[in-house]
């Protein structure tokens, strides 16, 4: 006969290994500086307007 598991001691251990990983994901995405914050958002600015400088209108309509 095997060994005998609690079920909800097994389940609690998973949401706990689980809220861990998603706090390491928020601490990584969310503890940033202002300055990275800032950093991020020109860079993201600066990515859509090559973009937009890159797109042909040929005149028309849409």
């Amino acid at each position: 006969m095997g060994d005998l598991v609690n079920l909800k001691r097994f389940k609690k251990r998973n949401e706990r290994d689980g809220a861990t990983k998603k706090a390491e994901a928020n601490r990584a995405l969310f503890g940033r500086t202002r300055s990275e914050k800032k950093r991020d958002a020109l860079q993201k600015n600066l990515a859509a307007e090559s973009v937009d400088g890159h797109r042909i209108d040929n005149g028309a309509p849409k």
